[in-house]
């Protein structure tokens, strides 16, 4: 059974008899950790619970889908530590920890706000001793001396350089969508520093920028194992790509079927509906 809700808790969309699975938030609760003005918590995943700004940047389908298909491609195999560059609030990096409770995980954000909510949201889910923040530029190799230890490495570069596009005045938005600190090759290079001989790298880029992830990857000695478009919509264009890679790898990389998120009806296809409940997320009573 749930928690009573936070002040300030967006409340979750659940069938009736659906019972949360996963990893408890925190027991009791951090009496200290409240949203403040212009706050609110989100459910997330299982009964964990995200913060974020009302007015900046919240999580989306995009950490949502980079989490499960980097969980999916290590499920076999739970990774031991698990990265996540540029975390911004902490959503990729929370899916993860709830997947992998056995995880110890380290996400790297420079964003002062976010990475305010991302503490906060740390505690109250009940994993901050095992989730090391750490504030800074994923670009510094200072910020993850560690070296190649990592299992997993995750990321959702944003998707626009400078000047392509208008920037919203909103705080956190401009550089989670922009390229202030680098975009798609600077997290592949980030990878490579980390990653473990075996690991395993998952991100998302916008689905015109495969020439740029393709050269990212070769010179940062990276190899592109499997890659899949999303669609928002059947009928449209893809609107982002996953990929995955690893170190070394003399296979081709394989182009999976894109994944739909939502079919003619406007309704969650099955597909995603599937990726829902692999990450923890009710799987919503279809209509007629």
């Amino acid at each position: 059974m749930s928690r009573a809700p936070r002040p300030a808790v967006r409340p979750p969309r659940r069938p009736p008899g659906w019972v949360a699975p996963g990893p408890r938030p925190a027991e009791p609760p951090p009496a200290d950790v409240v949203a403040g003005p212009n706050e609110d918590f989100s459910y997330l995943t299982g009964d964990w619970q995200i913060l974020q700004r009302t007015d900046g940047h919240r999580w989306s389908a995009d950490d949502l889908l980079t989490a499960w298909y980097a969980a999916e491609a290590v499920a076999a195999t739970p990774p031991a530590r698990a990265l996540d560059l540029g975390c911004g609030v902490g959503s990729v990096l929370l899916m993860i920890a709830w997947r992998f409770p056995s995880a110890r995980l380290v996400g790297v954000e420079a964003q002062e706000v976010s990475f305010g909510l991302l503490q906060r949201s740390l505690r109250w889910n009940g994993c901050a001793d095992r989730v090391d923040a750490r504030f800074g530029d994923l670009r510094d190799p200072a910020m993850l001396p560690e070296g190649p230890v990592f299992d997993l490495v995750t990321g959702t570069p944003p998707y626009f350089p400078p000047g392509q596009g208008l920037e919203s005045d909103h705080v956190q938005r401009g550089p989670c969508r922009f390229e202030h600190r680098g975009g798609v090759e600077d997290y592949l290079a980030a990878m490579a520093r980390t990653l473990a001989p075996d690991g395993t790298g998952a991100l998302c880029s916008a689905a015109g920028q495969l020439p740029r992830v393709e050269e990212g990857a070769r010179a940062a000695g990276l190899a592109l194992l499997r890659r899949r478009h999303v669609i928002p919509r059947t009928g449209k264009a893809p609107l982002i790509t996953l990929y995955l890679v690893k170190r070394k790898s003399d296979a081709p990389t394989l182009v999976e079927e894109p994944l739909v998120i939502r079919g003619p009806d406007g309704l969650f296809t099955p597909d995603y509906d599937a990726v829902r409940a692999a990450m923890g997320m009710p799987v919503l009573t279809r209509r007629g």
